[in-house]
């Protein structure tokens, strides 16, 4: 009898609840966040390992410039930063780069990670702007967050080419700790970040695709200055070598145009198409296109001026040429038509030439020519996105000058000066710390010997000191 109840008690209770019980799976299906895109995923954690490529690929580009005895030391100054800014990215770099918090610097609730899982949306809600829950919907929150990890590995080794040959290891590591914390992390912060000072989503509306002052104005800069504290190599300007290996240097350009297709198409965050009134967009595969065209403006540019000034085109000028047009175009490439493109890697490529000359006539030993291709480049490209930017490209960006818009050239200009400044004084600050505690050079004897053996112990081509006699 008593089961007899208790089945017809649960029937009754099974019949009464369904309504309920259907409410409640609605109610958890509406507000459980929808599942990341498997095609925007997977392209977006393809993109991050293309980007990581970029980092090695620099390490060849700028070995292959310095003396052989420098090769390894070179090499790490770039390697060194996977390891660095790998660990700190996640303990307190994201954070502070892309959580909600001040115009200028995010806050620290992201740190260690805590609270960034793989969500696709919503992490962002409770902070203005307010139709702003989401840094890209559909892919998870640490997709996103590994991607930029590897946009902050890179910008500071980018630094290394300025001061190849003769700062020490232990503070060159020391200064990329500091550098990527208290320079790129603001930066980042004010351009990309949700509510940053200077950014399209509640800031000033400066366009910035994928890192013109992000990345370039700021390692440019902060290379120019270094190289300044630190002062000339000791074979400055009498006893220059010439590059002791340029296969290094097209192996490392090559490896740098390709990773530039996740630099700079992977920045659209996304693989899918959307519209901008009766036009089809898609960023990713324009930002893509203007990638390659512009490198090979850039490149072809640059070998023309060299046929022309100086009679022969040089490998070297066909890669600093193609890394020229890849600089310029970053910050323009997913607001920007193929033409435009063309023009961009045209025009920063002659601008990158003459600055390059410039520099020699300043007698600053800008070892490997950063400011002159990054600073310069950057700040070129910058300005060419407010005038070529056109929102028919791209409906989340805005038109530049040539549509009418002669604000934006305004408002990048000022995008650029801030840069500069937090670039340029937080880099001379760093320095002087350093300097005051640990030193910056190595001795004299150890930049005429070579740091690598000095620095690291070893040798790149165990031919240096072979003529050493074994005890």
């Amino acid at each position: 009898m008593f089961k007899k109840v208790l089945m017809i008690g649960a029937t009754t209770l099974l019949f009464l609840g369904w309504p309920l019980m259907g409410n409640a799976f609605a109610q958890t299906s509406a507000t459980t966040p929808p599942p990341a895109d498997t095609g925007d995923t997977a392209f977006m954690l393809i993109s991050a390992a293309l980007v990581l490529l970029m980092t090695p690929g620099l390490a060849f580009f700028y070995g292959g410039f310095v003396r052989s005895r420098n090769i390894l030391n070179t090499l790490m100054m770039s390697f060194v930063l996977m390891a660095i800014v790998g660990v700190t990215w996640v303990l307190w770099g994201y954070s502070l780069a892309f959580s909600p918090g001040l115009p200028f610097i995010g806050g620290l609730q992201w740190l260690g990670l805590n609270g960034v899982g793989l969500e696709t949306t919503g992490y962002l809600q409770g902070s203005a702007p307010v139709d702003v829950v989401s840094y890209a919907p559909t892919i998870p929150h640490q997709a996103f967050m590994i991607y930029q990890a590897m946009f902050a590995i890179i910008t500071p080794a980018l630094i290394s080419g300025a001061i190849a040959e003769r700062m020490s290891f232990r503070a060159y590591t020391l200064f990329v700790l500091l550098w990527s914390t208290f320079v790129y992390t603001p930066l980042a912060h004010m351009v990309w970040a949700k509510g940053g000072f200077l950014g399209l989503a509640g800031g000033l509306g400066a366009l910035d695709f994928a890192g013109g002052t992000v990345v370039h104005i700021s390692s440019g800069v902060s290379a120019l200055v270094a190289a300044i504290v630190l002062g000339p190599r000791k074979t400055h300007p009498d006893r220059l070598s010439p590059p002791h290996n340029v296969p290094f240097i097209l192996l490392g350009a090559g490896l740098l145009w390709f990773g530039w297709f996740g630099f700079n198409a992977g920045s659209a965050l996304s693989v899918a198409s959307g519209t901008s009134g009766n036009l089809i967009t898609n960023p990713a595969t324009t930002a893509f296109v203007a990638t390659n065209t512009a490198a090979a403006a850039g490149a072809l540019m640059w070998l023309i001026l060299e046929a022309w000034l100086r009679g022969k085109p040089t490998a070297v000028g066909a890669a600093t040429g193609a890394v020229a047009g890849l600089v310029g175009i970053t910050p323009a490439a997913g607001f920007v038509t193929p033409l435009a493109a063309i023009l961009i890697g045209f025009i920063t490529a002659v601008v990158c030439f003459y600055a390059v000359s410039f520099k020699h006539k300043l007698n600053v030993d800008d070892a490997l020519d950063t400011y002159p291709v990054h600073g310069v480049g950057g700040t070129v490209g910058a300005i060419l996105t407010a005038i070529f930017a056109t929102a028919e490209v791209n409906s989340a960006g805005k038109n530049g000058v040539l549509k009418g818009n002669f604000a934006e050239l305004g408002v990048e200009l000022a995008a650029i000066l801030i840069a500069y400044i937090i670039a340029a004084v937080g880099t001379w600050v760093i320095l002087k710390i350093i300097d005051a505690t640990v030193g910056l050079r190595v001795k004299e004897e150890a930049e005429y010997q070579g740091l690598d053996i000095n620095e690291h112990g070893e040798e790149g081509y165990n031919s240096e000191f072979s003529d050493r006699v074994v005890q």
